[in-house]
């Protein structure tokens, strides 16, 4: 575990290094950048301009106005529609001139948005670019902005308490350490508004590690017997005693919950910082690892073993699972509906609750 740690660690220092210096801050690119936001202005406002004409149309098919007062609407938009263009260009045009004529980034043109980076641990449904949550505020990205967004990506992690429901019995009886025994999750996903103008349902969809872990009570450590894995007393103390399940699952969630629509005539966006949100649904995917670590003292000396083992665990894992909070922060459950040994005399199911975390 602290092995995958410190190697998704190392991986996003490299990656925000190597996106950091990406940002090319010539004076020319930014300059093309500028010339392909000029091309978005006139697409955009005959969008907007469309959506005004057909709104004029649908007033005047059902009486609300006349043939010439839709007539004088339609110019009305039309003209509206070419100063927005003219003063938009002129504003870009400005841009670039200034740009040509001093050949160099200004603290002006900082303040204004040329180039900017800004670290912010917030959750946002902006155009900024984002590592694990944390933002890149680019305004000169090499990409037009897109007018809606329908699709947004995240970073997810969980940890909170893990145990295991036995056949027959109630948790109280479980033969694992309530606190002790823990789960670990991290993973991406992506987050799709189901309707076309509404936010309030999206599906939730990516990959994930889990790890779960079972910690004995008492003295006791797991013994694979051919196709039984079983808990015996240890002969001498045991100072730790831990199995732990690796796994790679794809959830899938329904999310519901309100939203915030910020809309500007580039773009529109719908935000859930500090909206309530609840997610419905399940996962499934495959055991990549089981482990077993024991620590004890034997002769006076210190003695720590791993065993990496299949301990008659499932291959397959599916479950189902589900969240409730708000902003990015939310109660989690998660409850598989696998066995996890096989061919046990009694079955026994894997559950976790904690604290899971949608970093946007």
């Amino acid at each position: 575990m602290k092995k995958i740690t410190v190697f998704l660690l190392l991986l996003f220092i490299a990656s925000s290094i190597s996106n950091a210096y990406a940002q090319d801050s010539s004076v020319q690119r930014k300059i093309r950048v500028l010339e392909r936001q000029k091309e978005e202005v006139s697409k955009q406002e005959k969008k907007a301009l469309k959506e005004e004409v057909k709104a004029i149309h649908e007033r005047l098919e059902k009486g609300l106005i006349t043939e010439n007062e839709a007539q004088i609407l339609k110019e009305e938009a039309a003209r509206k529609r070419a100063l927005n263009i003219e003063n938009r260009l002129a504003i870009i045009n400005n841009r670039i001139a200034l740009l040509e004529r001093n050949q160099e980034l200004t603290d002006d043109a900082i303040l204004e948005g040329e180039n900017t980076m800004i670290i912010d641990f917030t959750d946002g449904d902006d155009e900024d670019y984002r590592i694990l949550g944390i933002r890149f505020k680019d305004k000169d990205w090499d990409r037009p902005v897109k007018y809606d967004r329908r699709t947004y990506s995240d970073f997810v992690f969980a940890i909170g308490f893990n145990n295991a429901l036995i056949e027959g019995q109630s948790l109280d009886d479980s033969p694992y350490k309530i606190g002790g025994s823990r789960f670990f999750e991290m993973g991406f996903q992506w987050r799709t508004r189901v309707f076309r103008n509404s936010n309030w349902l999206r599906l939730n969809y990516g990959l994930s590690f889990q790890f779960n872990g079972l910690k004995p009570d008492g003295n006791q450590y797991f013994v694979q017997n051919g196709d039984q894995t079983e808990l015996q007393e240890f002969d001498v103390e045991l100072d730790k005693s831990k199995l732990r399940m690796d796994n790679l699952v794809f959830p899938i969630h329904f999310e519901f919950g309100p939203s915030r629509l910020y809309e500007t005539e580039e773009k529109i966006r719908y935000s859930l910082r500090r909206q309530f949100r609840m997610g419905i649904g399940g996962y499934g995917g495959f055991n990549i690892g089981t482990r077993q670590k024991l620590k004890y003292s034997r002769d006076g000396e210190e003695v720590k073993e791993k065993f990496k083992r299949g301990y008659n665990t499932s291959n397959l894992i599916y479950g189902l699972s589900a969240y409730a909070g708000f902003g990015n922060t939310s109660l989690y459950l998660k409850y598989d509906l696998n066995p996890i040994f096989r061919n046990a005399e009694v079955d026994q199911r894997n559950i976790s609750l904690g604290l899971r975390f949608d970093l946007d």
